[in-house]
């Protein structure tokens, strides 16, 4: 839970800026709250109050949401080094709280070492209720709170920034988001929806491992990387 505290810090504004968009969408407190339990996923749950406050579909809705979460194959694959022995009971409760900021997070703990699944499952939930907290508060509050007040509508890149930190551990991992950005400002032009963030992972990720196998022989290599 100390662990946590940075993240539920970040989600705090975070989810009073979407309680106020999904009380604006037309979203009632307790309809935010069970959206917020069901989905748990920031990026997408802002995007699909977007989608119904401009009165879009259900099977659009639910379809953009799975297509944006698809970046979770990419965290579960790596977190699943860490939780081999876990069973599918509780592979699956930890699964259900993985987002990019615990993911992060636990992520540097694991490879720091003094870490384990217990810790991470604490971090997650705690994480959790404080989106869940924050959102229905929000949604409370979203008549007298304008979108966009006080700057909480950066609150969200800016702790995709500051992640995005904490994972550099080299020149590698700095080529690497750099080719990410690059390529997914460039795909965002040619593909539709929010595809284009799945496929520049996939490729900056995939060019770091053939890099990594390049240039990374030997320990000292390692160390550099």
């Amino acid at each position: 839970m100390t662990a946590a505290w940075p993240i539920c810090l970040g989600y705090v504004p975070i989810g009073l800026a979407f309680g106020v968009l999904a009380h604006n969408a037309g979203l009632a407190p307790w309809e935010i709250g069970f959206m917020s339990l069901f989905v748990f996923a920031g990026s997408s749950q802002f995007i699909a109050v977007a989608m119904i406050g401009s009165g879009s579909a259900i099977i659009p809705i639910i379809l953009t949401t799975f297509v944006v979460n698809l970046r979770h194959l990419l965290m579960s694959s790596s977190l699943a080094v860490y939780l081999q022995r876990l069973s599918a009971g509780r592979l699956s409760l930890y699964a259900y709280g993985v987002t990019d900021e615990s993911f992060a997070l636990n992520m540097t703990r694991f490879r720091e070492g003094g870490w384990d699944w217990r810790r991470a499952l604490v971090l997650n939930h705690t994480a959790n209720a404080a989106w869940i907290v924050s959102t229905i508060i929000g949604g409370y509050g979203g008549q007298f709170i304008p979108a966009g007040a006080f700057g909480i509508d950066y609150a969200l890149p800016a702790m995709f920034i500051c992640l995005l930190i904490l994972q550099i551990r080299g020149g590698l991992y700095v080529l690497v988001a750099v080719i990410s950005g690059v390529l997914a400002a460039s795909f965002s032009l040619l593909f539709p929806g929010n595809t284009y963030v799945v496929l520049a992972s996939v490729l900056a990720a995939t060019l770091g491992v053939f890099l990594r196998k390049v240039y990374g022989k030997g320990s000292a290599g390692k160390e550099e990387l």
